[in-house]
């Protein structure tokens, strides 16, 4: 299946905020140029994250489909909109400039530029660039998705992954683990390997077929999960909170994820 063009042009405003990433996380200065400071939530915040939003705020405002580029944009780095405003958004762009900011700052390469569109509370369409592997995730929900993996000199449409093996490959966060977790693993009913990554790669590590689990007992915000979520959607999986329900967005004040779980 083709990729719709404007998927394509999405790619390339996460590619060129991963550009800005990259030329801070390469620098020979690096540490002050990244220039760590704290957020409210105690989350770290770097140069890179603020120059990837600018970047893709800017792309997205260029876009050629008129309709697309005068959407709302709703990012982790841009003032938080008050939910009376956002109630009102049917179709809004969910950003994340830099998921796995801890993981930069680690210099492990395991963090990802996050856009997806989203329409009625549903991931429509998501990008996730990881700039320091160059694997390039891209995907329709009900349609397909999509690998570009420059290091390897591929690009192929994902398919839906493989039931488990007998061992389970359940992949979690490798900054994040918690008590919940490990009360979680503790129940399963096959073994099981545990996959640490970091950012959303976790996700698009499903829609890959790398993994078969990934329960996140643990918070996360909104713009954390919907790029990879439509990458997930686009092979025809799914994530759910602990009650089954369908994970979604923009659905109240608060934009923290409830806990959720995606198998294939």
């Amino acid at each position: 299946m083709q990729k719709p063009d404007v998927l394509k042009g999405i790619e390339a405003i996460a590619v060129a905020a991963g550009k800005a990433i990259m030329g801070i996380y390469n620098a020979p200065d690096f540490a002050e140029r990244a220039a760590v400071s704290v957020k409210g939530d105690d989350s770290p915040l770097t140069q890179a994250d603020l120059q990837a939003h600018h970047r893709i705020v800017e792309g997205l405002a260029a876009l050629a489909d008129k309709e697309l580029a005068a959407l709302p944009v709703l990012s982790e780095e841009s003032a938080l909109v008050d939910w009376s405003e956002r109630r009102t958004w049917d179709r809004y762009w969910l950003v994340d400039p830099l998921d796995g900011t801890k993981e930069f700052i680690k210099r492990n390469g395991e963090f990802t530029v996050n856009i997806a569109l989203i329409e009625n509370g549903v991931p429509i369409l998501g990008v996730v660039y990881a700039p320091a592997l160059d694997k390039l995730y891209s995907g329709v929900r009900g349609q397909a998705s999509w690998l570009n993996d420059s290091l390897l000199g591929t690009c192929h449409e994902l398919r839906a992954p493989r039931p488990a093996g007998s061992v389970l490959r359940v992949v979690g966060s490798r900054s994040h683990q918690s008590p919940d977790m490990a009360e979680f693993l503790s129940h399963l009913d096959q073994p099981y390997e545990l996959v640490p990554m970091g950012s959303s790669l976790k996700i698009c590590m499903l829609a890959e077929g790398l993994a078969d689990l990934y329960p996140r007992l643990g918070l996360t915000s909104e713009w954390d999960t919907a790029a990879a979520h439509a990458v997930l959607l686009g092979v025809g999986l799914d994530m759910h909170d602990l009650t089954g329900e369908p994970l979604r967005y923009n659905q109240k004040d608060s934009l923290l994820n409830p806990f959720f779980i995606a198998r294939c």
